[in-house]
C-alpha cells in the first residue's frame, strides 16, 4: 500500500511540476508542435513464411514504398522486427511517414497514377495479397502524428 501510494505521488508531482514551472512565455505557446504522421501496420508471420514474406518486403514492396517516395507521397518507409515480442503482438511492423493525409480528390488522383505504374488489375493485385495470406497475417495498423518539441 506505501509503494501505491508513493507511485499516486510520484504522478502528481510529475504533473504538476511543469504547470508549477512554466514562464509566461510559455504560458502563450503550447511547447509541442504538430510534424509528420506514420502509420504502422503489424504483422504476423505463418511458421515457415519468414524467407517467403522477406522476400516480398525486399522486392515488391520496396518498389511500391521507393514509387510512392519518388511521387512524395510519402519520406520514409522502414520495417521494423518486435524483439521484445509479448504473445499475441506482431512479429514485424511496416511503417511509412507521410507529411499530411491526402484529401479524396487526392487519393483518386494517386490512384490512377499507381495502376499506370503497377499496371496490374484489380483482379491481379487480390490473386497476389491472397497468395501473401500464406504465410503471414495483417494484425491491424494505427496512424501516430509525431510531437515535435518547439
Amino acid at each position: 500500500m506505501k509503494l501505491m501510494k508513493k507511485m499516486m505521488m510520484a504522478t502528481a508531482m510529475t504533473v504538476a511540476a511543469p504547470m508549477a514551472l512554466s514562464t509566461p512565455a510559455m504560458a502563450d505557446e503550447f511547447p509541442l508542435k504538430a510534424g509528420d504522421y506514420t502509420t504502422m501496420t503489424g504483422i504476423y508471420l505463418e511458421d515457415g513464411g519468414g524467407t517467403a514474406y522477406a522476400t516480398y518486403l525486399a522486392s515488391e514492396w520496396k518498389k511500391n514504398q521507393d514509387f510512392a517516395k519518388s511521387k512524395g507521397w510519402i519520406s520514409d518507409y522502414k520495417i521494423f522486427y518486435n524483439v521484445d515480442r509479448r504473445d499475441g503482438e506482431p512479429m514485424l511492423y511496416l511503417t511509412q511517414t507521410f507529411p499530411s493525409m491526402p484529401s479524396g480528390a487526392e487519393i483518386e488522383k494517386r490512384d490512377k497514377e499507381w495502376e499506370e505504374f503497377d499496371k496490374r488489375t484489380n483482379a491481379q493485385l487480390d490473386a497476389a495479397s491472397g497468395n501473401r495470406a500464406k504465410f503471414r497475417k495483417v494484425t491491424g495498423s494505427m496512424t501516430l502524428q509525431e510531437a515535435k518539441i518547439r
